[in-house]
C-alpha cells in the first residue's frame, strides 16, 4: 500500500476536486505554515513541507461545491506520529485569515489541554510571520484578526458554552476521546446557519469503540458510517473518509504493517521508534495507536508463552526482603497473596503465590471466605519470613483485617486500591514491561497463570490496565492483581508516597 490512496477512501465527484478549497489551503500552508518544534519531520522554524498524501487529502476533504464545502463532515484517520496537530494547525489559520468575514474557528478536543495543542501550533505559526502576527490579536485561548471579525478559539467537552455559536471551521482533534457525542452533535448544528460555508474537520487514531455512556463513541459511529459511504451502502455527498489502518489480520510486529498503516512511515515518524516501542507495547494499545485498528476494549493481555520463560525453581528464605500483594473477596472472587523479593545484589525479583482461597466448582452459594484463615495467614507468614517490607492490598470490604493487622499485629499494611485506574494503569504498563524484557522471575503456580491468562486489556482515556472479562465473567483475575500490586511494589513503586491509611 502507497500513502494515498487510505484503507478506506469515501468517494468525490472529479470535477469537485478540480476546483477544490484544499488547493488553496495547500498553498497557504506552503506559505505560511512553519515546524513549532524539533522532529523526524523538521527542525523548529524550517517552514512545514506537506507531503503528497497530505495534499491530496486536503484537496478530497475541502471538494467544491462550485461556491463552498461539498463535504460538511470530513472524518480523518491517522496513527500517532504521522503530523496530525501540525497540518490541523495549518488548516485553522488558513481558515481564520482567508475565510469568510466573522468567521469562527473552533478547536475542540475532549479535554482544555488537548485542544490547546493544535491551538499552540496554530500559535507558534502566527508568531512565527511578523505580517500575519501584525493582523492578529492574541490571547491565551483564543485569537482575534480585527479586520475581519474572525475568531479562533478553544473549546472542550469539560467546559463549553452552547450559546452563541456559528462555526465556519472546526476542528475536532483525537475525535475518539471524546466522552459523550455531546460537544459534537452541539458544533454540528451550530455550522447549519453557515451553510455550505462551514465545515468539521476531524482528526483521530482508533480508540475505544464505546464511550462513558456505554454507546458507541462518536468517532467509532462515524468510522463505521463512512465505511458504509465507501462501500456504496450509503450515498451521502455531505461526508468524507479518509482512514489509514492495517488489515485486520496483519501482524503487528511486522514492518510491512506498520508502513501500510502509516502514511508518514519513515518520513514524518522514525522507523527506529516502531522498532522500539512494539517490545514494550501491549499488542492491543500498539494495534489501536500505531496500526489505527479499532479493536475490542477488552483483550488478551500477555503474549502466549512469556509468562512461561520467566519460571523459576528459587527457593525463598527468611533472609529475603519480600512485598505481599493482596487482593481480597468476600464471596463469589478469589482471595490471594501473591509475594515479590525486593532486587538485591542484582538478583532479579520474583513473584511467588502464598495461597489463595478461591470457590470451587461444587461449592454452594453460601461459601464465604474465611476472613480469620486469611489473617492467621498472613500472620503466620511474616512471622516465618521476618523481612516483609510491605503487605499492599485493595481495602475493599477488608479494611477491619488491615487495621486488626497494622494496630494489634504492627505489619506494615500498605493501601492499594485497584479500583484507582490511574494507579493500575502505571502498575499494568510496569507489570507487562517487566514480563516482556524478563526484569523477573516467577515460581509457575498453575492458580496464577490462569488468573494471568484470565486477563482482559481495558483501553480507555487513562491508558491501558487489567479487568475481568466482564463483570458478571467466573473467569477470575485476582491472582493477578495481587501479583501487580505485589511487582509495583516491590520496585519503583515503593520509592513513592504511601497515602496515609485511615480505616473505618
Amino acid at each position: 500500500m502507497t500513502s494515498w490512496p487510505p484503507r478506506w477512501l469515501t468517494p468525490t465527484p472529479e470535477e469537485a476536486l478540480a476546483i477544490s478549497h484544499g488547493h488553496k489551503a495547500s498553498d497557504f500552508i506552503d506559505a505560511f505554515a512553519v515546524v513549532t518544534k524539533d522532529s523526524v519531520g523538521g527542525k523548529a522554524g524550517d517552514p512545514l513541507r506537506l507531503r503528497e498524501w497530505q495534499r491530496e487529502l486536503l484537496v478530497q476533504a475541502f471538494a467544491s461545491n462550485g461556491f463552498g464545502f461539498k463535504h460538511r463532515v470530513n472524518l480523518i484517520g491517522v496513527p500517532r506520529k504521522n503530523g496530525k496537530s501540525a497540518l490541523a494547525s495549518g488548516i485553522a489559520l488558513w481558515s481564520l485569515l482567508t475565510g469568510p468575514k466573522g468567521g469562527e474557528v473552533y478547536s475542540c478536543a475532549a479535554d482544555k489541554d488537548q485542544a490547546r495543542i493544535v491551538f499552540g501550533e496554530a500559535k507558534k505559526m502566527l508568531e512565527a510571520d511578523p505580517d500575519l502576527f501584525e493582523m492578529a490579536k492574541v490571547y491565551r485561548d483564543a485569537i482575534e484578526i480585527p479586520s475581519t471579525g474572525s475568531v479562533y478559539r478553544v473549546l472542550s467537552a469539560e467546559a463549553f458554552t452552547k450559546e452563541g455559536l456559528s462555526p465556519t471551521m472546526v476542528i475536532f482533534d483525537e475525535l475518539h476521546a471524546q466522552p459523550t457525542r455531546e460537544l459534537f452533535d452541539v458544533m454540528q448544528l451550530a455550522q447549519g446557519a453557515r451553510g455550505d460555508l462551514a465545515t468539521m474537520f476531524c482528526i483521530t487514531t482508533a480508540g475505544q469503540k464505546a464511550d462513558k455512556s456505554g454507546q458507541d463513541s462518536i468517532a467509532y459511529g462515524l468510522y463505521q458510517y463512512g465505511q458504509k459511504v465507501a462501500r456504496g451502502e450509503v450515498k451521502d455527498p455531505s461526508f468524507f473518509m479518509a482512514w489509514w489502518e492495517a488489515e485486520a489480520d496483519a501482524d503487528y510486529k511486522e514492518p510491512q504493517t506498520w508502513k501500510d498503516a502509516n502514511p508518514g512511515y519513515g518520513d514524518i515518524n522514525d522507523i527506529a521508534d516502531f522498532e522500539s516501542t512494539v517490545l514494550r507495547t501491549p499488542e492491543a494499545e500498539f494495534r489501536t495507536k500505531r496500526c489505527n485498528q479499532w479493536v475490542s476494549s477488552n483483550l488478551t493481555w500477555l503474549p502466549s508463552g512469556k509468562w512461561e520463560e520467566l519460571e523459576s525453581e528459587r527457593v525463598i528464605t527468611a533472609d529475603d526482603e519480600l512485598i505481599i500483594g493482596f487482593d481480597g473477596s468476600f464471596s463469589g472472587d478469589t482471595s490471594v497473596l501473591v509475594g515479590c523479593t525486593i532486587e538485591k545484589d542484582g538478583t532479579l525479583p520474583h513473584l511467588f503465590l502464598i495461597k489463595a482461597w478461591e470457590k470451587q466448582p461444587d461449592d454452594d452459594n453460601t461459601w464465604r471466605v474465611n476472613i480469620t484463615d486469611v489473617e492467621n495467614e498472613i500472620v503466620n507468614f511474616c512471622q516465618e519470613h521476618p523481612k516483609v517490607r510491605e503487605i499492599a492490598c485493595d481495602p475493599y470490604r477488608w479494611q477491619r483485617t488491615m487495621a486488626f493487622l497494622e494496630e494489634e499485629r504492627g505489619l506494615p499494611i500498605v493501601e492499594f486500591p485497584s479500583t484507582s485506574a490511574a494507579r493500575m494503569v502505571k502498575a499494568t504498563a510496569r507489570f507487562f514491561d517487566g514480563v516482556m524484557e524478563a526484569k523477573f522471575t516467577q515460581s509457575g503456580d498453575p492458580l496464577l497463570a490462569r488468573h494471568l491468562d484470565n486477563c482482559a486489556l481495558k483501553i480507555d482515556n487513562l491508558g491501558p490496565r487489567i479487568v475481568k472479562e466482564n463483570r458478571n465473567s467466573n473467569r477470575k483475575i485476582d491472582a493477578a492483581v495481587a501479583a501487580v500490586i505485589a511487582y509495583e511494589r516491590a520496585t519503583v513503586g515503593r520509592m513513592e508516597e504511601v497515602v496515609p491509611q485511615v480505616f473505618i
